[in-house]
């Protein structure tokens, strides 16, 4: 970083943590992107627009806003109008769309309904963009949120995946990236850049609704084990990253495992019988996701593989009309 932007009045050590992250990874939001930024409104997602806003000429980024109005309180349609001023007021484009709130009932519709939302913004850039450049949608996803998940899914009973640290980036379809830049922060990093920013903040009051899962362990669980055992959450996403880093040797080391036990008559049930039983469920797995898009979670592959190795000949149904079949030689899916 030059002298020049050490000095402007605006650089504060986020804006330098945020442009070093950005130049140890030149390819997570390159210069010239084309930038959706996905703004609720609250501490993260303000934070992480004031500072995209404040680098976008350094980077020569195009810097879009999308908001979605869930309208689950009646300030929500004001809110929506207050941050498309203020986007207004520093000429960022704002898109806006409202949901029905009877078909997002759920935090899993709410936030399948985003996603779709924010791919349909995507494409309309994608569309009137002259230029062949990719889209980038920026959320402000921090690790605090990722040590949320990470309970969340241990407690739903997720696999290795469910537990690794959130991806910084990934490709959603062609030409249209996910990018979580601010997962170097926590969220109190976030209310403090805020504080001292002077950053407005329009906070969602469902984010105080204990019913909602995540809440309860923002509000509840997580406070408690750090009182109990301060920097708990760092420890849960120095954690988190290095499950990470183990699903991905899994995974290749998964992958040369399936290719060994199948032929072209389906899977080789004494190989796989030879391997201790979570080699077992990973092989399955693998098998499993290449033909059924509904994951089925590890203790149904547990059951499964318990099955196969103490039967030799059985079935069990599984979602989307299929189901697995053996013998004592060979395994493989059929339609039903």
């Amino acid at each position: 970083m030059s002298n020049k932007h050490l000095t402007q009045k605006n650089w504060t050590s986020w804006h330098h943590q945020l442009h070093k992250e950005l130049l140890n990874d030149k390819k997570l939001i390159p210069n010239g992107a084309n930038l959706l930024i996905a703004v609720s409104g609250g501490q993260d997602s303000m934070a992480l627009l004031k500072l995209i806003n404040d680098m976008k000429n350094q980077h020569k980024w195009f810097v879009n806003v999308w908001h979605g109005d869930h309208q689950w309180h009646e300030q929500s349609e004001r809110y929506a109008l207050e941050l498309k001023s203020y986007c207004d007021k520093r000429n960022i484009s704002y898109f806006c769309d409202r949901a029905d709130k009877e078909t997002i009932s759920s935090e899993e519709k709410a936030r399948d309904w985003r996603y779709k939302k924010l791919s349909e913004r995507a494409n309309q850039l994608l569309s009137e963009n002259q230029k062949n450049i990719n889209i980038y949608l920026i959320t402000g996803h921090t690790n605090t949120d990722n040590a949320e998940t990470f309970l969340l899914n241990l407690a739903r009973g997720s696999n290795y995946a469910g537990l690794s640290y959130i991806e910084k980036k990934r490709l959603l379809k062609d030409n249209i990236f996910l990018i979580r830049p601010f997962l170097i922060f926590s969220r109190e990093n976030t209310k403090t850049i805020c504080n001292l920013m002077n950053i407005p903040i329009w906070e969602d009051p469902s984010n105080c609704d204990l019913k909602i899962k995540r809440n309860l362990v923002r509000k509840k669980i997580i406070p408690t084990f750090e009182n109990m055992y301060p920097g708990y959450s760092k420890r849960i996403n120095s954690f988190a990253i290095k499950m990470s880093n183990y699903n991905k040797e899994q995974k290749d080391l998964g992958r040369l495992a399936y290719l060994s036990c199948k032929d072209a008559k389906g899977l080789k049930r004494k190989l796989l019988n030879s391997l201790c039983i979570e080699a077992r469920c990973t092989i399955l797995n693998i098998f499993l996701q290449k033909n059924c898009t509904k994951q089925l979670n590890s203790n149904n592959i547990n059951d499964i593989a318990a099955s196969i190795f103490e039967k030799d000949r059985g079935q069990i149904n599984l979602p989307e009309r299929l189901k697995i079949i053996w013998n004592i030689d060979y395994i493989n899916l059929e339609k039903s």
